[in-house]
């Protein structure tokens, strides 16, 4: 390893991961980077990768992929670097190594607005639709159901019919809570409500999905904890949220989103407030799914003294796709 380097930015480390002599590079972050220094957690993925590149060295790359396979941030990095490199190798950017779609330059991503007051949400949304947005992705279930309601109503008379609104409730919701929140949130036209009980609850989630409803159902935190084969099989979302560095890498993320597709099921890519490395290449992730929502790729903004110069920048609501050999990445930080 030519390098493996951490910054602290707002309370999370990012992690670097480099080929020497080799072009490609990949980025893990921990999913738990918190305080000052170094955080266990980093410490935790670090081993990760020592563990895997001892395997590559003498295994081969398959080799050091399975010995990340339960630590799916390690794992990211690893197989970010090797999809990098085997897209270069090939002539192509990385998405059109990772899927079968034909050349494209952008792709729609949402706006995330937080849990502020009505005046304070409708200030933020009305500020993203003026900066190109046509999906606001907005954050409730720490208030009454009938003042988030008050909420995205005050949202919906703001921005009008022509923008799609959607609801993340993080699993904060009781099964009842939630089908108030249903009834309260269809004539406003939400479009999905992400995560509305816990993570483990697949029975509640089974009985909002047999409901009469014009509000979706979409899974974040139950694809992770349940894994998407207990979700596709109880059929109990309309969409899935996937984020590649908790699903192990950029390949699996679109062979996950292709699996949801033929089920009949949306896939929507995220982040996890990635730096520039991983963000981009959940932009890869996005470009690869034919046809792809709007996904949760405009957090670039929330890390302080990213690793390097974005080179999939949000304009007009959409996220930029390299098109440059593999990633797409350079001048990025490191010692």
């Amino acid at each position: 390893m030519d390098g493996k380097d951490a910054i602290l930015d707002r309370g999370r480390d990012l992690l670097l991961l480099r080929f020497r002599r080799r072009p490609g590079g990949g980025q893990r972050q921990p999913l738990r980077a918190a305080g000052r220094g170094f955080h266990p957690g980093s410490a935790q993925v670090l081993e990760g990768l020592e563990r895997a590149t001892g395997r590559l060295d003498a295994d081969g790359p398959e080799a050091a992929l399975a010995a990340v396979e339960h630590a799916p941030a390690a794992r990211h990095g690893l197989e970010t670097a090797l999809a990098d490199l085997r897209a270069r190798w090939a002539g192509v950017p990385l998405y059109r190594y990772l899927g079968d779609t034909g050349p494209i330059d952008r792709v729609p991503v949402n706006a995330t607005i937080g849990d502020g007051d009505e005046r304070e949400t409708v200030g933020a949304a009305r500020e993203a639709v003026d900066s190109g947005f046509s999906t606001l992705k907005i954050k409730v279930g720490n208030r009454p159901v009938a003042a988030d309601a008050g909420r995205l109503r005050a949202v919906r008379d703001t921005v009008g019919q022509g923008v799609a609104i959607r609801a993340d409730a993080n699993g904060a919701w009781s099964s009842e809570t939630a089908r108030e929140a249903l009834d309260e949130l269809e004539p406003i036209g939400v479009e999905y409500v992400e995560q509305p009980l816990p993570s483990g609850d697949l029975d509640g989630h089974a009985a909002l999905s047999d409901s009469d409803r014009a509000v979706d159902i979409a899974l974040d935190e139950t694809v992770v904890e349940c894994g998407i084969d207990a979700v596709l099989d109880a059929g109990i979302a309309d969409v899935v949220i996937l984020k590649p560095m908790v699903l192990g890498g950029p390949t699996p993320t679109v062979e996950t989103a292709k699996r949801a597709r033929a089920a009949g099921v949306d896939p929507v890519v995220t982040t996890t407030v990635d730096g520039v490395v991983a963000r981009t290449a959940a932009v890869h992730c996005v470009a690869a799914i034919p046809e792809p929502l709007p996904a949760g790729l405009a957090t670039g903004a929330r890390i302080d003294g990213d690793l390097g110069p974005d080179p999939a920048p949000i304009r007009d609501g959409n996220a930029i796709v390299p098109g440059d050999k593999g990633l797409g990445v350079s001048g990025v930080w490191i010692e």
